[in-house]
């Protein structure tokens, strides 16, 4: 299996003042990953952002969700690999 995602989404556009080498703005809300392999449907795409890619307008995944997918495909249990967090009063 293959997983291939960044640390944070990018915008199509920069804050600021345009300068000759201005780049893309970042964006922790929406961000690409693509996954191969593991049995992954070939050419399927789930969710999607507005066209300024800032806002999910269809179909958004948690982190965890996603984990689980992963492990899925990798053939573990998401269940059994997960530690429950218990708060202290």
């Amino acid at each position: 299996m293959v997983v291939c995602g960044g640390e944070f989404g990018r915008t199509v556009y920069c804050q600021g003042a345009l300068q000759e080498n201005y780049g893309r703005d970042h964006h922790a809300g929406c961000f690409t990953v693509w996954l191969a392999g593991g049995g992954m449907k070939r050419g399927f795409t789930y969710g999607a952002t507005d066209d300024y890619s800032f806002n999910i307008v269809e179909n958004p995944v948690h982190i965890h969700d996603l984990n689980a997918t992963i492990l899925r495909c990798l053939g573990i249990d998401h269940e059994q690999a997960t530690t429950r967090l218990v708060s202290l009063p």
